[in-house]
């Protein structure tokens, strides 16, 4: 990860400025190895680096959503994922280091191409670990050490934005609630009452894809 700072508002625009090409093409390819822990399109965010421990500190808001649209129905199995800076770039198995922070990502219908971004409700964290440290309970819902989860805490709704390298845990930045993403997320400290719901995932070829929609409600309860 990078140890810059980076400002992101609205939807990204200035990390999405950059994947979109805007940066020289030869640094594209690292520009997208390096990508941040970012969120998009779901509030305004700081990312900045304090004692190894990389942090994005954000506000998302949850507002009732009164009628579905195709950009705000709820994951549906066989949706790829996609990165919520860009919303274009299809995650693949190489995006994703062993033991690096979770990514942000929204659902995608692989048929319409519509990035159900336009929910918070919707955005996931999707990390990868070696299977071997991965709970009995959290095989079954990877795809080759890849999991994903809910970003939305279930305390009150914050976005889980924090990563602890050293405890590899996901922090969430308004009151310190710690999930366990090797252990189906589950709440290591603070005042989250549950685990983030999981995202169950399956391999489609070289594609990351959802199989199941969230196994729990997400957001606070």
């Amino acid at each position: 990860m990078r140890d810059d700072n980076v400002k992101s508002a609205g939807a990204g625009a200035a990390a999405a400025a950059i994947s979109r090409g805007e940066a020289p093409q030869a640094e594209s390819e690292e520009l997208i190895r390096r990508r941040r822990f970012l969120q998009a399109g779901v509030g305004v965010g700081i990312a900045l680096t304090v004692g190894g421990i990389s942090i994005l500190s954000v506000t998302s808001s949850l507002h009732p959503i009164e009628k579905a649209t195709p950009e705000t129905e709820p994951p549906a199995p066989g949706d790829k994922l996609v990165f919520a800076d860009e919303q274009t770039h299809v995650l693949v198995p190489s995006d994703l280091q062993i033991g690096a922070a979770p990514q942000m990502v929204y659902p995608m219908d692989p048929k319409t191409k519509v990035v159900k971004g336009g929910t918070a409700n919707n955005l996931a964290l999707v990390g990868r670990f070696d299977p071997a440290n991965l709970s009995a309970d959290t095989k079954p819902h990877a795809a080759g050490g890849i999991v994903a989860y809910s970003a939305i805490c279930t305390h009150l709704g914050c976005t889980v934005s924090l990563w602890d390298p050293k405890e590899e845990w996901m922090h969430c930045p308004c009151h310190h609630a710690r999930f366990d993403p090797r252990n189906d997320a589950k709440v290591m400290e603070g005042p989250a009452p549950r685990p983030l719901p999981v995202l169950p995932l399956n391999m489609d070829g070289n594609d990351v894809v959802v199989a199941a929609g969230f196994l729990s409600p997400t957001g606070p309860q």
